[in-house]
């Protein structure tokens, strides 16, 4: 379903539509190019089961949510040297300019608060979500997902090596080779996916909405955030961070800073979990999440 949010049309999923029973809400926020279906539907359910209202939503420029080509395509060569030196960035838009979305998604949906949960790029997301509207949040949750301060451990040199190499042809099914190995490469070494599961998900994503131009444009924007990481002292709604031990994409310091920034949070880490959400990973999830979200609901 549509909605218009912060100006932008955005695609959301809902899995209890117009409820006026004051279900409380639990907003999902997915990571760097990935779509609303990347979010296990087991994990969604069990959310539901536990009597939340679930949304979920692409992300600007991903999936079927606007896509913004008229902003340009940027260099990343030119950006990630710009970075490197610590040079300013302009990008195209922000990851406060998705924070705003993700508050008109609640805008647009007369929903009042809601548990905001992000993984990787949607854990940044929502942390500025917690500082742009604090009122709007019950609760916090990043999971394997960074405060962006300088100096935190990077990937690891196998999937640095994945991610600056590029598809070995133009068309989508290049492109869908191309991220069924950098899902491997940065997946969970203890909860591993049979490659058949791995590529049959990349290709129903690039069926659903294939626009690579997007992913660029989202990468440079998590690349200008460069003051968040100060931001998260004013973060005062109840958080809990969890990161996985064998994370080879964004380390696990990465998640221990993030929740040392931001007052009273709890840090959770999970054994075997890399950057991925298998099943494995999706109930030991669980297990932290719904404690958290009765918790803070209660409090």
């Amino acid at each position: 379903m549509k909605i218009k949010a912060n100006q932008i049309d955005i695609e959301i999923e809902d899995t209890h539509p117009g409820d006026t029973t004051g279900r409380p809400v639990v907003l999902l926020i997915m990571g760097l190019g990935m779509q609303l279906i990347a979010w296990p539907p087991a994990m969604v359910q069990a959310i539901a089961d536990a009597g939340f209202r679930v949304l979920r939503f692409d992300n600007r420029d991903i999936g079927l949510s606007q896509h913004l080509d008229h902003l340009g395509s940027p260099s990343l060569l030119w950006e990630g040297l710009k970075f490197r030196l610590g040079w300013r960035i302009r990008p195209p838009y922000s990851v406060q300019d998705m924070a705003a979305d993700t508050v008109g998604v609640l805008d647009a949906l007369q929903i009042a608060k809601a548990h905001v949960v992000g993984v990787s790029m949607g854990g940044m997301v929502a942390q500025r979500v917690a500082v742009l509207a604090p009122s709007r949040v019950v609760s916090l949750c990043s999971i394997m997902s960074s405060s962006g301060a300088r100096g935190l451990p990077e990937a690891s040199p196998a999937v640095t090596r994945v991610l600056l190499s590029r598809p070995a042809g133009k068309g989508v099914q290049a492109a869908v080779d191309h991220t069924a190995r950098l899902l491997k490469a940065i997946g969970s070494p203890g909860f591993p996916t049979p490659d058949a599961e791995l590529r049959e998900k990349v290709a129903a994503a690039a069926q659903r909405s294939f626009h690579p131009q997007g992913v660029l444009r989202q990468m440079v924007a998590i690349a200008a955030d460069s003051t968040r990481a100060a931001a998260l002292a004013q973060v005062r709604a109840p958080t809990l961070v969890v990161h996985g031990r064998a994370d080879p994409l964004v380390p696990m310091a990465c998640g221990q800073d993030t929740a040392r920034r931001i007052p009273g949070a709890r840090f959770e880490s999970i054994e075997g979990m890399g950057h991925d959400l298998p099943p494995g990973v999706v109930e030991r999830l669980l297990a932290l999440l719904i404690p958290h979200f009765r918790a803070t609901t209660a409090g």
